[in-house]
């Protein structure tokens, strides 16, 4: 069965269930799937086919969804593109997934443009109703008057998604899905967490990263939930309308937790319809897990660790399992996938031993579309290799400790950033921190912690290294802090240590 004949099915099941609101717009399901089949229908008549690639450049919105299934509907490719990159890096995308329609919506008309401007395989631009531009389709005029189900008929070997990486190094790649793997991965990530259509989830992680899109919007959608999207995320804005529309479920990124948990007089939203959350894409420190828990009155909580070249999928940690193992990344990998963390000469680590964390299972992408050694790098034996280093303890259950890319080498010791880490979020005045390695000629690298601190509350370097000191071995103690305004972070929320590198690199070599 294809994604669109779901949409088909929940608006016979349940027509008049609200399916999706977005600011002052709200969709029931029977008319939800009529404007998805319209939208559908308009792409067909225009010129789109099956196995084509549809790109969506837009933040959250109503118009993506409704894109992104339609597009679904006639057998396309949808290909997400994050929506803050800029025309040289769209362009790239556009080329390498072979995209030949670009869905955008007002605030990206103007990078689509100059990026399909020297596109020679972008047939067709639509953006926003509000749209005027010439060379633009606007979104209504390609609506279809057809109500009906496309008459397309999809196998579950058909390609369903490209899901671009964030291109730390070098060029982003593409993962490439089929209906298959996606069926999978929706079975197992919504039966581990127990997901139901009577769920109501607020969706404010971007759409087009697959933490979000996979693990909640299509469930949202395929099983027949309440679905709430933010543009963006405003904490205030996600209290309110979690109070407002009962929200069941909510998922985020450490980032957006620590910011939920700064709100002046946070008490006074009426959180208590949450049933459970997830967090992911970056480790969670525990002191923050702890205020969480105590914001949202529920120990509730399920750490989510996947990668986008999983679908994603891994490992989770239950909320069960919380209450024994906190601060470790989980145990139990999701259904229909294995893991194990191993060591150069690919053997089982032993406990205690830090080795590399990989997947194997069936919800694994196909490959990088279009870059065959590159997909042979990654999967090996059927065993897709993360980059991500991990210790596993007496019972099983899995710890990451760091990036490879991302371990500090002082010394001769190995130093993982996020135990340091996870010791600066227990400061008081601290809000954020970043460890890296940046060169030095004595030790090969030195530890340097960059550092955001609650406002108005002043702290030294010196201050941290004494708390640091309590803590922490003596080479493992940054021997030099920054305090800065704001961290470089991907869509997904992770910072980009790659950028703090070469910033601090520039500056300890003057």
């Amino acid at each position: 069965m294809s994604f669109g004949n779901v949409l088909s099915i929940n608006a016979q099941r349940h027509p008049d269930k609200l399916a999706l609101i977005y600011q002052d717009r709200h969709y029931t399901y029977r008319e939800f799937n009529t404007i998805v089949n319209r939208f559908a229908w308009g792409l067909q008549q225009i010129g789109l086919k099956k196995g084509e690639k549809l790109a969506i450049m837009m933040a959250n919105s109503d118009f993506f969804a409704i894109s992104y299934f339609a597009a679904l509907k006639i057998g396309a490719v949808v290909v997400p593109v994050n929506f803050r990159l800029v025309s040289c890096e769209v362009q790239y995308i556009l080329d390498q997934s072979d995209s030949v329609f670009v869905v955008g919506d007002h605030e990206s008309e103007k990078v689509v443009l100059e990026a399909s401007k020297a596109s020679t395989k972008v047939r067709k631009i639509i953006t926003s109703p509000t749209s005027t531009h010439p060379k633009c389709l606007n979104f209504f005029d390609v609506l279809s008057s057809i109500e009906d189900d496309p008459k397309v008929e999809i196998s579950e070997d058909d390609d369903f998604h490209i899901l671009y990486t964030s291109g730390t190094t070098g060029q982003p790649k593409g993962a490439l899905f089929d209906h298959k793997r996606i069926e999978k991965l929706i079975s197992g990530l919504s039966s581990v967490m127990g997901q139901s259509c009577q769920d109501r989830i607020l969706h404010v992680a971007p759409l087009f990263h697959c933490a979000q899109l996979v693990i909640y919007l299509l469930p949202g959608f395929y099983l027949g939930m309440t679905n709430v999207i933010h543009r963006e995320f405003n904490p205030l804005n996600v209290l309110k309308d979690i109070e407002k529309y009962k929200i069941t479920t909510f998922f985020g990124v450490p980032t957006m937790y620590n910011y939920l948990t700064q709100i002046p007089e946070v008490e006074q939203f009426d959180l208590s319809s949450i049933k459970n959350c997830g967090y992911g894409a970056a480790p969670m420190p525990p002191d923050l897990l702890t205020k969480s828990i105590k914001l949202f009155k529920t120990d509730q909580f399920f750490s989510l660790y996947g990668l986008t070249e999983g679908g994603p999928s891994g490992v989770y940690l239950s909320p069960e399992d919380h209450k024994e193992h906190f601060g470790k990344t989980g145990k139990t990998p999701l259904l229909y996938t294995i893991v194990k963390v191993v060591n150069e000469k690919h053997e089982d680590v032993s406990p205690g031993e830090v080795g590399e964390l990989i997947i194997k299972g069936e919800t694994i992408m196909k490959g990088y579309y279009k870059k065959r050694v590159e997909t042979l790098e990654t999967v090996k034996n059927n065993w897709l290799y993360t980059g991500d280093l991990a210790v596993v303890d007496e019972e099983g259950f899995i710890t990451l400790v760091d990036r490879k890319k991302d371990m500090v080498i002082s010394g001769g010791e190995n130093i993982y950033s996020v135990e340091i880490e996870n010791v600066l979020y227990e400061h008081h005045s601290i809000l954020e921190a970043a460890v890296i390695g940046v060169p030095d000629s004595k030790w090969g690298e030195v530890v340097t912690a960059v550092i955001i601190l609650k406002p108005n509350i002043p702290l030294s370097k010196e201050e941290i290294q004494a708390f640091c000191r309590e803590k922490l071995a003596g080479y493992k103690i940054p021997r030099s802090i920054h305090f800065v305004d704001h961290l470089p972070r991907n869509a997904s929320g992770k910072v980009q240590k790659f950028i703090l590198r070469e910033q601090y690199s520039v500056t300890n070599s003057k």
